[in-house]
């Protein structure tokens, strides 16, 4: 049987969320803005999975707005905070090591004037609250930080430094992308301090295309999807109800269990990484307090692309980093002082509680084949 080991890119959705989506779409077909019987039907499932979504993260039902995917929250929360708040402010603080989704358009709106300060992690490879405190002054209007690292799994200061920074700007609006932190690390806005989150829900065993962004509030951010009323104006367009109804039906099966899911990825990672210390060559470029839900490593002297394709020959997937750079050399690393050969040998291997030991001792095995047998 195939071995997926990919699951920081995007997992299976789980029967929950397939049984719900097939029912929105054969069902409750209709649209959740028409106000006949059928459209209430669709939009008593939007306004359900909108509680679920909301109530998972200590959150009210009405600061939840659905979207696409975390790339559209994420595009949302930075340009709509800039297009209400950059008039009289033109300085965005964020980390280094963000998202493409993030890290490339806090470029757009760099180019568009905005001054874009981007705080590194120091010579110890992490971040500190101190250091984004430090960047942040009275022309700052918004802070984004991630939660969890999509290619090494290292934790950020978030709630230390959304804190930090309320305590001294009230007026700055804090952003967390949390797409890997989402259903593997508790998330309440009230205790991160934070303004706005992002969420997606193909990487909780929803289904692509969906995601969502909370919005506290009171705090403002101007549209970058017109045409409609949906969303209360904030994200027009007719709302996907089958994909909706999966991410709730998916994020309700996983609350209950995000204590317990923890501990058994975090052994499963120790298994792993006792596995992995037997075989010369290989360096382990994941923190070892970071989530045990991504793993990075480095098969020294063989390049990424080519141990991926190995292990693809013997039907184990991985990836060398985050999917959005379509095996390009990862920036993120090179913030996090893994540089050079060691960078260009990385590879992610991201688990899900249902990931088994035998699964990781095949993939350990063929790892350790793959040095005898590839070159370059």
């Amino acid at each position: 049987m195939p071995i997926y080991l990919d699951n920081a890119a995007t997992t299976r959705p789980c029967a929950e969320a397939v049984e719900a989506a097939v029912e929105a779409m054969t069902v409750n077909y209709g649209n959740p803005s028409s106000l006949h019987k059928a459209g209430l039907e669709a939009q008593l499932l939007v306004d359900k999975a909108r509680k679920i979504i909301a109530g998972s993260i200590g959150a009210d039902p009405f600061c939840v707005y659905f979207t696409s995917g975390a790339t559209e929250s994420n595009n949302l929360a930075l340009r709509g905070a800039a297009g209400a708040y950059g008039r009289r402010k033109k300085k965005i603080v964020i980390s280094a090591v963000e998202h493409a989704s993030v890290d490339e358009t806090a470029s757009a709106l760099e180019a568009q004037g905005f001054e874009v300060v981007r705080v590194s992690p120091r010579e110890d490879g992490r971040l500190y609250a101190a250091d984004f405190l430090n960047a942040c002054d009275e022309n700052t209007f918004l802070i984004s930080m991630m939660l969890v690292n999509n290619e090494t799994g290292y934790i950020l200061p978030v709630k230390e430094t959304f804190t930090a920074v309320k305590r001294k700007y009230p007026d700055i609006i804090t952003h967390c992308d949390c797409v890997q932190g989402y259903m593997k690390l508790p998330v309440k806005v009230n205790a991160m301090c934070a303004d706005m989150i992002s969420l997606s829900a193909h990487k909780i065993h929803g289904v692509k295309g969906v995601g969502a962004i909370y919005i506290k509030k009171g705090v403002r951010v101007v549209p970058i999807v017109t045409g409609g009323k949906q969303e209360k104006g904030i994200r027009s367009g007719t709302e996907s109800v089958p994909l909706i109804a999966a991410f709730g039906a998916a994020a309700e099966k996983l609350l209950p269990t995000i204590g317990e899911r923890y501990e058994r990825v975090g052994t499963l990672k120790k298994y792993l990484l006792d596995r992995l210390s037997s075989i010369d060559g290989t360096a382990v470029n994941s923190p070892e307090d970071g989530s045990p839900y991504v793993v990075n490593i480095s098969a020294e002297g063989r390049r990424s692309e080519i141990m991926l394709h190995f292990l693809e020959s013997k039907e184990i997937y991985v990836s060398s980093g985050s999917a959005c750079s379509k095996g390009q050399q990862s920036g993120v690393l090179v913030q996090f002082g893994i540089k050079d050969k060691r960078a260009d040998s990385a590879i992610r291997i991201s688990m899900t509680a249902e990931t088994t030991e035998e699964e990781l001792d095949r993939l350990a095995e063929a790892i350790a084949e793959g040095f005898e047998k590839v070159r370059g």
